[in-house]
């Protein structure tokens, strides 16, 4: 085997890596130039067919509402009547397709239709463009008035130092251009993982708290908790100890359809979990598994073979039943996906 040079490999992993951003960076611009020239488009559309190039903002409210109503079913997110008036206006700022500078985003125009002053809105999008900065350090350097205090200040080279040391902590990191909203409405996609996850979290928040409150002997124990086996971790959704049964409670939640790996799972967890964590006086764990699905959500207590009949001779008189665990989850699903929903507007 031969020997490895680290100076050689070193500038291997380099050039891949620099290979890889730049495709990156590539694909990023391209959908940032097609978002921008496409709302300019819709902006132009909605000025010169539906207004015929009036710019009296009361005239089309109705039509802007019709128009987001039809153009959701067909395309999805990201048409809701205040972003097609944002398209609408950021046409009549640039009514030049020239002028659109496709080096921005569109969250970056949206920071810049906020500005009344036209002056210091073209003197923002040229600074952007200048200093790169993100669409976050853009709308800092607004909020900061930095165009108004750079014209009334006698040391201007202070007020740009200050701006610069303002703009440092603020440049926009991957993740935030993967989970931006425009981003992921434009292109008809949606960041399901961390949609998922806080959906997840707030129904297990709400579950938790009404487990507690049936007062048949619930004490939580701890959430996301750890299990090892060999050299692989497991996390438990909700561990709860019922202090009645003298037993550990495991809780499982999968959004979407309940699937016999589910179950299998949920047995390895109570398996490991006697194996661990069970005390030499504590009866058998229990788990239990939750399937949130839009439509209907599914409840299994999952028991080993052997300890079935202890479990229904002895643990059902303190357990809720799966039938109204089943409609707790539906309660807790539609609540929770209320409370995202409002957070989002």
């Amino acid at each position: 085997m031969t020997e490895q040079n680290p100076a050689a490999f070193s500038d291997l992993v380099s050039a891949i890596t620099q290979q890889i951003e730049q495709a990156r960076g590539q694909v990023r611009q391209a959908v940032n130039t097609a978002m921008v020239q496409s709302y300019w488009e819709i902006g132009r559309l909605i000025i010169e067919h539906e207004q015929q190039g009036s710019s009296r903002a009361e005239y089309g409210k109705q039509q802007l509402q019709q128009l987001s109503q039809q153009l959701t079913e067909r395309l999805g997110k990201g048409f809701d009547v205040r972003n097609l008036r944002n398209m609408r206006q950021f046409y009549q700022n640039y009514p030049k397709r020239n002028a659109v500078r496709t080096e921005l985003s569109w969250t970056h125009y949206r920071t810049l239709l906020r500005v009344e002053n036209a002056q210091a809105r073209d003197w923002y999008l040229q600074e952007a463009i200048n200093q790169s900065w993100s669409a976050r350090a853009l709308e800092r350097q607004i909020s900061a008035l930095y165009y108004e205090r750079l014209l009334a200040s006698q040391d201007k080279a202070l007020v740009e130092q200050e701006a610069k040391a303002n703009t440092q902590p603020l440049a926009e990191t991957a993740k935030d251009y993967l989970r931006d909203p425009y981003i992921l409405d434009f292109l008809n996609l949606q960041d399901k993982t961390y949609q998922e996850s806080q959906l997840e979290q707030a129904i297990i928040s709400n579950l938790q708290q009404f487990l507690l409150e049936l007062g048949k002997g619930f004490a939580f124990v701890e959430r996301q908790q750890r299990i090892r086996f060999e050299d692989e971790d497991f996390y438990i959704d909700l561990v709860f100890y019922n202090f009645k049964l003298k037993c550990f409670l495991l809780v499982d939640l999968k959004l979407g359809k309940l699937k016999h790996q589910d179950i299998g799972q949920m047995d390895t967890y109570v398996r490991l979990y006697d194996e661990q964590r069970k005390g030499s006086d504590d009866n058998p764990t229990i788990g239990l598994v939750l399937c949130s699905e839009k439509s209907e959500a599914v409840v299994k207590y999952s028991v080993l073979a052997d300890q079935k009949q202890l479990f229904a001779a002895k643990y059902l008189p303190y357990l809720p039943s799966e039938e109204e665990l089943k409609r707790e989850l539906e309660r807790e699903r539609a609540k929770a996906v209320e409370q995202l929903e409002l957070g989002d507007e």
